[in-house]
């Protein structure tokens, strides 16, 4: 992002942008207030499957990094869009903390797959079942495709891999429902009513968050922080903005917009 380029909102990630872990991250809140204090609107879009949506919302209200349910977009609410608006009914290979979101969904014989980050239940047995159902044709729906995501003792397995086990067991493609995926980006971008030329993506995963925009054709910025490795913005063509953490963007665009 530059002087010379529209910009008239921001979409942020959260897990490693803004907190990580149950900590917040060094001048997330003042980060936070700086974004407000622009008055472009901010929508916070995440792949986070371990917590409800009500879960990180309690979460960030914890942190004193407040936002409106309305700016919340996550990939498990895309996933139920999408699972509701194709009458499927999912075997759920998923976190404990999102059965309730998609208990409506269960009430027939599974016809799907959902992968989100199911923890220890990525076993054999699981895995099987959902490459059974699968075999015999129901489609296999992500909730998102992260490879890792950053705890505080460091990386940990996210559902991609297991997403990709199960493609290759089943010659399927799954549908992506959060990022890096267009359509949830789109329908970020409706909620603002902004083009994607003039929206911006902050985030800390090289391919969900910047490739992912860029791809969209957004603006896109990769923070230094959460599950950021020396070199990753060497990993992808294209333009995109590289700052140290959220605060140093927050102050970058406050310049650039002179708010």
């Amino acid at each position: 992002m530059t002087a010379s380029q529209p910009l008239s909102a921001i979409c942020l990630d959260l897990a490693g942008v803004f907190y990580q872990g149950p900590h917040a991250l060094p001048g997330a809140r003042e980060a936070l207030i700086r974004l407000r204090a622009t008055g472009l609107p901010l929508r916070f879009a995440t792949n986070t499957s371990q917590r409800s949506r009500a879960q990180i919302l309690n979460d960030l209200a914890s942190l004193e990094l407040e936002i409106d349910p309305e700016e919340l977009f996550t990939a498990p609410q895309a996933a139920h869009d999408y699972l509701s608006q194709h009458q499927l009914h999912p075997y759920c290979l998923i976190h404990p903390n999102l059965k309730k979101e998609f208990i409506d969904l269960q009430a027939q014989p599974a016809n799907a797959v959902l992968v989100g980050d199911a923890g220890k239940k990525f076993d054999y047995q699981h895995l099987d079942t959902a490459f059974r159902l699968l075999h015999s044709g129901a489609p296999l729906i992500a909730i998102g495709d992260n490879r890792y995501y950053q705890l505080d003792d460091g990386l940990h397995l996210d559902a991609g891999p297991f997403v990709r086990a199960l493609e290759y067991a089943s010659g399927q493609t799954a549908i992506i429902a959060g990022k890096p995926a267009p359509t949830f980006f789109e329908q970020v971008m409706a909620s603002l009513g902004t083009t994607p030329e003039e929206t911006l993506m902050v985030g800390d995963d090289i391919h969900g968050d910047v490739e992912g925009a860029l791809n969209s054709g957004m603006q896109a910025c990769l923070v230094k922080t959460g599950k950021y490795r020396e070199g990753d913005e060497d990993r992808i063509g294209g333009n995109f903005l590289l700052q140290p953490d959220i605060l140093a963007l927050a102050r970058h665009i406050s310049d650039v917009t002179g708010a």
